[in-house]
């Protein structure tokens, strides 16, 4: 919710101690860190992730999702997993826009570095405003509002100003920390987030934020 990096590098020495396996969750790191290959990527551990799951509903554009690692454990997966004893393909329109996606991540590689670009000149900027956005080093970027009724008014008063972001209180993040979730895309630009921060800065204003 927050944006913020598993410490990879911290965790496989312990993994590697007990004899654990690792999967990571990457739904909010495919196209968007190492390259657009990920977290594991990011930190050049790859080889030492077990298994690397994902979705195609973020930056796939699409829906369904994949996991990847060893055959015989993917091979265990698709004979044992619960979710696959009544489950579907997903239709080859998605799957062909997916497909569509990935091809553009390989050829144009400067969509990765420009929505990273974008996320830390609005870290950057939110911060000066005086905004809390936790420990967010990815394209997600969280405004901590803390109390789950001023986190639904200020957003209500951002969508009325002709902004849209997610409001998300508890259980969805710890009693007392709401926020509003904030996401940028490579196509953002800088007049867009221009007027996102004017619009940020007037509200947070109002409501005492900053």
């Amino acid at each position: 919710m927050e944006g913020d990096i598993a410490p990879l590098p911290e965790m496989i020495p312990v993994i590697k101690q007990y004899g654990a396996r690792l999967m990571v969750d990457d739904a909010h790191a495919t196209g968007v860190l190492g390259g657009g290959r990920g977290t594991a990527a990011h930190f050049g551990v790859t080889d030492d992730v077990d298994l690397i799951m994902s979705t195609f509903s973020k930056s796939f554009a699409s829906l369904g999702g994949f996991i990847a690692g060893d055959a015989d454990v993917i091979s265990f997966i698709k004979h044992t997993g619960r979710s696959m004893i009544f489950s579907a393909s997903i239709p080859p329109s998605n799957a062909a826009a997916a497909l569509a996606a990935l091809d553009v991540m390989r050829t144009e590689p400067e969509r990765v570095q420009r929505v990273n670009d974008n996320a830390a000149y609005m870290r950057q900027e939110l911060h000066r405003l005086g905004f809390d956005t936790g420990n967010s080093c990815t394209p997600v970027v969280p405004i901590i509002i803390g109390d789950d009724q001023l986190c639904f008014v200020v957003w209500r008063h951002l969508f009325d100003a002709g902004l849209f972001v997610n409001p998300v209180i508890s259980p969805g993040v710890p009693v007392g920390r709401a926020l509003l979730r904030t996401s940028y895309m490579a196509t953002h630009t800088k007049e867009h987030m221009d007027r996102a921060l004017t619009i940020y800065e007037q509200v947070g204003k109002e409501f005492g934020l900053i």
